[in-house]
C-alpha cells in the first residue's frame, strides 16, 4: 500500500516558498512597476527635479493621477504603452459612459485577469480608447503623441474656433426691427472694440500649419483634433513649441503635461503660473492666463 511521505517543517516551508515564487513572478512581470504601490507614495521624484515637465508631474502625482516606480523614480522620458495610458485616463477623468462592452466580449489580447483589463474597459466605455480590427487592443503598443491628443480632444468635446462658430450660428436670437435699430449704436461699439483672431475663421489645416513647422506630418484623420487641442491649450511641446513630432511615442513626461492641461481646460486644475519655466512650452497659452 502506498504511503504518503511525512514532510519535515523545513521541507514544507521550502515547498511553500517555491509555490509562491512560481505563481507570483509571471503576475508581477506583467504589471508595469509604476502601478505597483510603493511603501509611501512619492510626489517629488529625484529624476524629475531638472526635467522640463516637473511641475505637471508633481501636481498630478499629488492628486494620485500618476505614480512613480518602487525605486522612487518617475522615468519621465520612458514611453507610455496603451495599457498604461488607459490606467492614467481612468484616474484623471470621470466621464459618462458612451458605450458598454457587450457581456462576455473582451479583447483577445487582454485576458480577464490582466492587470489593466478594468482600466482598458473603462477607457473604452468612456470613449477615450478604441481597439483594432480583429478584437485586439495591443496593450503593449506605445501611444504616439498624436494618438494621445486625438483621444483627449474627441472625448473632452474640444472644437476649433471655426467649428464653434458654426455651432453657435445655429442658435441666433431675433429681435424686432425697432429694437435692433435702438441697439445698433451699442452693437457697433462692441464690434469695434473686439479683437478678431486671424485664425478665427481658418480651417483646421491652416490652424496647425500656423502653429507647427511639421504640420505636414500630422495624419489627416487627426488634423481637426490636433487643431482643437492646440487652441484649447492642451498641447505642450519641448523644447520647441513649433515642433509637434506627432508620430513619436509619447513619454511619461509628455502625457503628464497633456493630462494636466486637459484638466486645466476642464476647470479642474489651476493653470501654471507664467513664471514657471514649463509654462513656456504650452503652445497656445491664451487659455492659461
Amino acid at each position: 500500500m502506498f504511503k504518503i511521505p511525512v514532510l519535515s517543517s523545513e521541507r514544507k516551508i521550502s515547498l511553500l516558498l517555491a509555490l509562491v515564487t512560481l505563481t507570483s513572478v509571471p503576475f508581477f512581470d506583467s504589471i508595469p512597476q509604476s502601478v505597483i504601490a510603493a511603501p509611501e507614495r512619492a510626489t517629488n521624484f529625484p529624476d524629475t527635479q531638472n526635467h522640463w515637465a516637473q511641475p505637471f508631474i508633481t501636481r498630478l502625482a499629488e492628486r494620485n493621477i500618476i505614480t512613480g516606480y518602487p525605486d522612487g523614480t518617475y522615468r519621465p522620458n520612458q514611453s507610455v504603452d496603451r495599457d498604461e495610458f488607459a490606467a492614467i485616463i481612468r484616474q484623471a477623468f470621470n466621464q459618462n459612459k458612451e458605450r458598454t462592452i457587450p457581456s462576455g466580449s473582451v479583447y483577445k489580447d487582454v485576458p480577464a485577469n490582466y492587470w489593466a483589463a478594468e482600466p482598458i474597459e473603462e477607457a473604452y466605455e468612456m470613449g477615450f480608447m478604441h481597439g483594432y480590427p480583429g478584437e485586439y487592443f495591443r496593450p503593449k503598443q506605445p501611444v504616439s503623441r498624436v494618438e494621445a491628443l486625438v483621444s483627449l480632444s474627441q472625448n473632452l468635446n474640444l472644437t476649433t474656433a471655426q467649428t464653434a462658430r458654426r455651432q453657435t450660428t445655429r442658435r441666433r436670437f431675433f429681435f424686432p426691427l425697432a429694437m435692433t435699430t435702438l441697439m445698433q449704436p451699442l452693437m457697433t461699439a462692441k464690434a469695434t472694440n473686439k479683437t478678431v483672431s486671424p485664425l478665427q475663421n481658418a480651417p483646421a489645416s491652416a490652424v496647425v500649419s500656423n502653429y507647427y513647422t511639421d504640420a505636414k506630418n500630422i495624419p489627416q484623420y487627426a488634423v481637426d483634433d490636433v487643431a482643437a487641442a492646440t487652441q484649447a491649450g492642451i498641447v505642450v511641446n519641448y523644447p520647441n513649441t513649433k515642433i509637434l513630432n506627432p508620430n513619436q511615442p509619447a513619454t511619461r513626461g509628455t502625457i503628464a503635461a497633456f493630462i494636466y492641461q486637459a484638466l486645466v481646460n476642464q476647470g479642474r486644475l489651476e493653470p501654471l503660473s507664467n513664471n514657471v519655466k514649463a509654462y513656456n512650452y504650452i503652445v497656445d497659452r491664451s487659455n492659461n492666463q
